[in-house]
């Protein structure tokens, strides 16, 4: 007996350490595993004119006692749809109207479907490519209302495969990938959907793919005329927030097609239904009767963060670096502003202050912390100042240094966090190197001056509004989620 016991001792810490084995390889395999391919993408540099690139906002700010929207990407990408004839493309985080509010927001993501329709029923040669992530059918327990129904009239409708990206949940990925990505998410939902008690209920399996915390947050129009580069969703409750956008035309649109065309590709989308780089060649062969002098090129995932850090190391006295972000975590950002803070650059950095989430409020993690950070080790050459939000959010995401006569700038739909800037969810943004006295940089810079010195409303608050809002308990759970990465930033 006491021979079997011992053997049966044996053999249980024999399975145990089998276990233990085959889990932390299933972990590291997928947090460092090859990326597919076209994935960590760096476009070639292509030199635009004044004509081919602009900057756009929206700002959402409180003036006399009241809320006043002015917005207008939402506009400029229904007249990008309206115009297209020969291709369309679209990869776009969110188009739902999911909410935990009670207040009335635009119709943006219906808008946005019924004009694409319409457009495809005008053109019924347009090529749509319609690229966007699973949270929009929350993880296969039902259909997507503003985009399924696409389908039916001739649209490539591509949900990104999750599974083919790593895996940046520490301790829970795998788990899921040994244990629970087996049994599917589809059936009849059953629990309460996490965006909104208005949305649809959910199965206790798409939870569970919720859990892993990824996502293709990338948000990219594209037709043969134009390509829009935005950080704004076509999501009903974030139509009131503030974002940014940049729109370029001619064969830079070529690297954003293939950016894409890369996506649909690893997630079994029909690449037929793109254009031949034959007929991109034909349809965006440009005669120019000047040669452009802003160099931009399109850039995704990590790459996105190395274009930002060789612009932010170069940066010394008499430079200024502006930020405008949601969420600001990612430590080799971090790091590279405080050196150049050491070498006497000026940084200016406008961030959300973190308290709204779609009538959830939030504790003011990860920029309360942070800004804490920064402000404590930049010999003063760090100024940070919270965009004033009311219910909305400022979800801006650029980065502009002003050089002297030469300036860059990146924005699109990255915040600066590991999760976005890793490798971990599919990112795009424009990496934009220009003269100073240009008008698109020009333009980007008013953008800044304006909201910074809050001009004619109050845009803005200072730092010390949100200075007493870290708490010990606070500051523990941003360490702990930063170390378990369990969290969406």
């Amino acid at each position: 007996m006491n021979k079997k016991r011992r053997w049966f001792h044996k053999k249980r810490w024999w399975i145990l350490s089998a276990f233990i084995i085959v889990y932390i390889s299933v972990l590291i395999y997928h947090q460092q595993k090859p990326l597919p391919e076209g994935i960590s993408y760096t476009g070639e540099t292509h030199l635009l004119t004044e004509e081919e690139i602009e900057f756009l906002y929206d700002l959402t700010y409180q003036q006399n006692g009241h809320e006043i929207y002015e917005h207008r990407i939402f506009e400029e990408v229904l007249e990008m749809i309206g115009q297209a004839e020969e291709f369309l493309i679209i990869d776009m985080f969110m188009v739902n109207e999911f909410s935990d509010e009670s207040r009335d927001f635009p119709k943006l993501s219906s808008t946005f479907s019924q004009t694409i329709r319409q457009q495809m029923e005008s053109h019924p040669d347009l090529k749509v490519v319609f690229i966007t992530d699973d949270i929009n059918r929350t993880y296969h327990s039902h259909e997507a209302e503003h985009i399924d129904h696409l389908a039916e009239v001739g649209a490539e409708v591509v949900y990104t495969d999750l599974s083919r990206l790593r895996d940046p949940n520490l301790l829970y990925s795998g788990i899921w990938r040994m244990f629970f990505q087996w049994f599917g998410q589809e059936g009849n939902g059953w629990i309460p959907n996490p965006f909104g008690e208005t949305s649809p209920d959910v199965t206790a399996r798409s939870y569970l793919q919720l859990l892993n915390i990824k996502a293709n947050h990338r948000k990219a129009i594209i037709t043969e005329n134009h390509g829009l580069v935005l950080s704004a969703n076509v999501h009903d409750a974030s139509g009131y927030h503030s974002n940014i956008a940049v729109k370029v035309a001619g064969p830079i649109l070529k690297d954003m097609v293939e950016s894409e065309r890369a996506v649909a590709a690893f997630s079994e989308g029909n690449l037929d239904a793109f254009p031949t780089r034959e007929e991109l060649d034909l349809i965006l062969s440009t005669d120019r009767q000047q040669e452009g002098t802003i160099a931009a090129q399109i850039v995704t995932e990590n790459k996105i963060e190395d274009a930002l850090i060789t612009a932010i190391d170069q940066a010394g006295e008499g430079d200024e670096i502006w930020i405008g972000m949601f969420y600001l975590s990612d430590r080799t950002v971090i790091e590279a502003m405080k050196m150049a803070a050491d070498r006497n650059a000026q940084i200016r950095i406008i961030l959300d202050p973190n308290e709204n989430a779609f009538g959830s409020q939030k504790i003011g993690l990860p920029n309360i912390p942070v800004a804490r950070e920064l402000m404590e080790n930049s010999n003063g050459n760090i100024m940070i100042r919270w965009y004033n939000t009311n219910e909305e959010q400022y979800h801006s995401k650029i980065a502009f240094i002003n050089s002297g006569n030469e300036s860059y700038v990146t924005a699109g739909s990255s915040n600066f966090t590991s999760r976005n800037l890793d490798d971990y969810n599919l990112e795009n943004n424009i990496s934009i190197t220009a003269p100073t006295d240009s008008e698109f940089i020009q333009d980007i810079h008013a953008y800044f001056q304006r909201i910074w010195y809050n001009d004619n409303a109050e845009f803005t608050l200072e730092y010390e509004t949100q200075d007493d809002a870290l708490t010990p308990v606070k500051y523990g759970i941003y360490w702990l989620q930063k170390t378990l990465r369990i969290t969406t930033y």
